[in-house]
Formats: C-alpha cells, sequence, structure tokens
C-alpha cells in the first residue's frame, strides 16, 4: 500500500477529506463562468421526500434543503444552520430549544417559520414511512413553539445525542403548503431552504441545482450551479469522468476502478483517499431454524475471513471490521477478534459440536444488486466459498434488486442477509441502536433489553461523549456474545476528480454526505 503515486492523497480524519500534499484539490480558486459542476454518483435518491427516506437520498437532501443544525467546514460536532442558536436548557438533557434565524425563507419565497419546523418533524413520525427515519426521534416526545422562531422540543428521556438526530438529513425542514402531515409527497417540485434549489430531477437519471438566493445559513457557496448524475455503475461512472462529461465521482467507485486510478500517472485526474465510517455486515434472522440458532452463527463468525475478503475483493480499498462501531469513533472496539481470533475450522466445527450439530448446515445468504457497489456479488461469492470450503455449511446464494430486496427483509424472508450502513451522525450510538429493539431499522426485532434499557439510555444522559466508552464497549460486547450481527468491514471514502476542480477537502461531512457549495474550478495554479 505504500508505493502509491502522487495522486493518492491520505486522509486521517472523519469531519472532513483533507489534503497533505500537493495541487490539485488544494488548490484555491473562485467560482467562474464555466457552467454548472457535475458531480457523479451511483446512489440515487428513493424518493425526495424526506420523511421517506433513511438512505443515501440524504446526499441531495443536504444540498436542497436546510436542517435545525448541520456542520460547517472543520466542524465535528452540530452547529447552528437554520438556527441560530440551539442548546439544552436543562441538566438532564432532555428539554431543547433552538430559535430560528431571522427572515428564513423557503426557495419559493413562502417564509420557513416554527410551525414549518414542527410540521416537519411531526409528519415524520405521523408518517412512519417504511424505510423511512422515524426511528432517529425515538427520544422525542413533542415539539412545541413559541411565536415565529421559537422551537422546544421535550424528550422523554435523557438524550445528549438529540443535536446529532437534529443535524441528519432525515430532519430536513419543508414548506407546510406543500407537504401534507399524514402522507409522502409525491412528484419532483421541490423547495427547500438549502443553498440550492432543485430546478429539475429526473428519476435515476440526474438533479439540476441551482443557487437558492433566498437561502440563509452557514454555508458559503463557491459555485452558481451543480448537476448530480446518476450512474448504474462504476465503470461507466469512470469513462465519464474521464471524458469529461462530469467534473467529480463519489459514492460508487469500484475497488478495480480505485486501483487503476491509484496506479496510472494520469495528468488530468486526481484522487482523494480519505477515512470513512461506512460499513458492512450481515444480519441473521433469528426466525430461521438454523440461523436462529446461536451456535450457527458463531460458527459463521469464527469462519468468516475479513481479511481476504478486504484484499482479494476490494483490494485493499476497505479494512476488516471486527465490530459495529468502526475504528476512529470513540467507543471502538475489536470485538469479534479478541473472541475468536483467525479463522479456524476446527474451533467452528467444535462449536457446532457442542451444539449437537453434525451435520452440514444449510445457509441461504441474500444481498442486493444495485446498492452497495459492484464488488457485492464478489463478497458473498467469497464468503461461500469460505463457508462451503470449511465442510460445516452449504450455502447458497440468492439476490434481489434494492427495492424488492426491501420489502423482502422487512417480511422475515431472508435467512442470512447482507447490509450497509452510512452513518447518521458520527457517534458509537449510531452503529448501536438503529439495529436493536424490537423496531429498528433492520425489519429484524434484536430485543437486547441490556442494551437499550441500560447501557443507551446511560451513555445518552452524559453530554461529554468521551465518557461513554464504557457503556458502549460493553454494549460491543453483547452483540459479539449474540453473533445476531456480523461486521465484515469498514470503506474508506474515495473521491475522484478532474485537477480543474478544487474544494473536494472540505466536501465531505462528518457523516460522509457531500457538500456540494465546496466544488469550485481553479483559476489559477
Amino acid at each position: 500500500m505504500s508505493n502509491r503515486n502522487r495522486f493518492l492523497r491520505k486522509v486521517a480524519a472523519i469531519a472532513s477529506l483533507s489534503l497533505v500534499a500537493g495541487c490539485g484539490l488544494l488548490s484555491d480558486g473562485d467560482p467562474d463562468d464555466q457552467g454548472p459542476i457535475v458531480v457523479g454518483t451511483t446512489s440515487a435518491p428513493s424518493t425526495l421526500d424526506p420523511a421517506g427516506a433513511w438512505d443515501g437520498s440524504w446526499e441531495l437532501y443536504r444540498n436542497i434543503f436546510q436542517t435545525l443544525l448541520a456542520y460547517p467546514n472543520g466542524a465535528t460536532t452540530p452547529q447552528p444552520d437554520a438556527a441560530r442558536a440551539c442548546s439544552f436548557t436543562d441538566a438532564t438533557s432532555r428539554t431543547y430549544r433552538c430559535q430560528l434565524r431571522a427572515g428564513l425563507e423557503f426557495a419559493d419565497g413562502d417564509p420557513l417559520t416554527a410551525e414549518a419546523v414542527k410540521h416537519s418533524i411531526d409528519r415524520i413520525r405521523a408518517i412512519d414511512a417504511p424505510g423511512g427515519p422515524a426511528g432517529l426521534l425515538g427520544s422525542l416526545d413533542r415539539v412545541e413553539t413559541s411565536g415565529e422562531r421559537d422551537i422546544v422540543f421535550h424528550l422523554d428521556k435523557p438524550d445528549a445525542t438529540f443535536p446529532f438526530v437534529l443535524a441528519t438529513p432525515a430532519m430536513s425542514l419543508v414548506d407546510p403548503d406543500d407537504y401534507p402531515a399524514d402522507a409522502l409527497r409525491e412528484g419532483t417540485d421541490v423547495h427547500g431552504s438549502g443553498p440550492y434549489e432543485l430546478q429539475s430531477y429526473e428519476e435515476g437519471e440526474r438533479a439540476v441545482l441551482v443557487r437558492n438566493d433566498n437561502y440563509r445559513g452557514f454555508a458559503k457557496r463557491q459555485n452558481d450551479a451543480v448537476t448530480i448524475r446518476y450512474f448504474k455503475d462504476s465503470a461507466g461512472m469512470v469513462e465519464a469522468l474521464r471524458d469529461k462529461r462530469i467534473d467529480v465521482t463519489y459514492r460508487g467507485l469500484a475497488a478495480d476502478d480505485i486501483v487503476a486510478l491509484q496506479e496510472h500517472d494520469d495528468e488530468e485526474l486526481q484522487l482523494v483517499d480519505g477515512a470513512g465510517t461506512d460499513i458492512s455486515y450481515l444480519v441473521f434472522n433469528p426466525a430461521d431454524p438454523w440461523a436462529g440458532r446461536a451456535a450457527v452463527r458463531k460458527a459463521v463468525a469464527q469462519l468468516v475471513d475479513r481479511g481476504a475478503i478486504a484484499h482479494k475483493v476490494y483490494k485493499d480499498t476497505v479494512d476488516p471490521l471486527y465490530s459495529m462501531v468502526p475504528k476512529g469513533l470513540t467507543g471502538h472496539a475489536t470485538g469479534f477478534f479478541d473472541d475468536y481470533g483467525e479463522p479456524s475450522v476446527a474451533k467452528a466445527r467444535k462449536i457446532l459440536a457442542d451444539a449437537g450439530i453434525t451435520r452440514r448446515v444449510p445457509l441461504t445468504l441474500w444481498y442486493t444488486t444495485d446498492r452497495y457497489g459492484s464488488e457485492t456479488g464478489l463478497m458473498f461469492q467469497e464468503l461461500k466459498r469460505q463457508l462451503d470450503g470449511s465442510g460445516l455449511f452449504t450455502i447458497t446464494l440468492k439476490s434481489r434488486p434494492w427495492k424488492s430486496y426491501v420489502a423482502g427483509f422487512q417480511k422475515h424472508e431472508y435467512p442470512v442477509f447482507g447490509r450497509g450502513w452510512f452513518p447518521d451522525f458520527p457517534d458509537a450510538d449510531n452503529f448501536i441502536a438503529p439495529f436493536v429493539g424490537e423496531h429498528n431499522a433492520l425489519g429484524t426485532p434484536y430485543p437486547a433489553k441490556e442494551i437499550t434499557g441500560r447501557l443507551l439510555p446511560h451513555a445518552r444522559a452524559e453530554s461529554d461523549r468521551a465518557q461513554t466508552v464504557k457503556d458502549m464497549e460493553a454494549a460491543q460486547q453483547i452483540m459479539v456474545d449474540d453473533a445476531r450481527l456480523l461486521p465484515l468491514w469498514q470503506g474508506r471514502q474515495f473521491v475522484a476528480a478532474s485537477v480543474d476542480i478544487s474544494g473536494g477537502e472540505q466536501a465531505l461531512d462528518p457523516s460522509t454526505v457531500m457538500t456540494m457549495w465546496t466544488l469550485h474550478r481553479k483559476t489559477s495554479w
């Protein structure tokens, strides 16, 4: 990994991509009149209504909607955006007050008031859309307003992570005149209050963003317009980059394409390799006669060779992960490595034998064909090779496109299935809480009462997040003992761009969502 050419830039911070050498993305410049910057991605929105999406749709939301809090360049904790100021008003982290900036308007001129904020938050819970973000508001009791600009959030339990929740694009502020209180909005006519207005949208093809002159917030726009192009795969996206049909790529670069960009001394392209907190993992269905048995899950955990997956499938563009909490976050542990060590057929055979299982275990592993990158199918083939090769399992692989895949795991149809997770906010809580409880982001109940009833509430009462380490480590150990979720790898963030593009080092917020307003074309070297 040390023989990278000068276009590979190493980054050590989660909060933002910062280049340590060379020019390219690090160069300064001003907006010019060469047309919109075109960004390519393989992660298309699933809906244009923030109340309906807990997924990659957030990339678009961050740029066309506002939230009360967000992350200015360099910030690692939420700061006011639509709000002028926000804070807890009590010592128990149960009452959170925000005051809006004066004169806020949506892109069409409608006023953004405290009632619009209340409407935006209340409708998320009222609609409770399948796959939507209502689960993020588990600690919220009610929202109150006072006058045009004051909002008070009353929580039913202490929750120091609530400001992080308000900073997620899921909490985007919408116009009550346009977005029903009890149903998702249809159509593509969107008027947010963010840095950009959505001028036009073609599902699965492109989103055209232009400067919103009504915007009042912290974002300093370095361009007047951005077009987001949605690609089916990495190959097509990289080809478009090389042909200058797009200026920047983000989300969805395949390992082979990353390696090719790293190894070729291309004077016209630059590549940034940044720290990331996205993870890939397996989910075991407790209702399945085989996957529901702890010994079967633990035997799989004992056999999986994460290093082989990272090296053979992902060409070392991801790192092996031994906990649901990725490294780089306070509270990260390595429980699966500590308990299982290196992959071992003998240890796995003993785990099964001690549970009275002496035959080959039949398991069906499911994955989605169009969500987590082109390597997903190859990764599952590698998992099948490892498990079948042990002589202890007989693995069947099945797959579906994302929309039907989601319906399947929500109906508990899959014995074992693959998922990925991009963080809602940079805190260990967000890699534990969404996956446990009777109603969780997986659609697969995981009671874990010690976690949900004691450890998470205790940690959420602590405003100093550094003091939550013991609780987070204890929760991770319970997850290791249960082996209901099996972490596989932690990703890194790669941004490829033309050499005349600047601002990429600032473009990713702590949740690795791209803020398009930092991008601009260089005017000089």
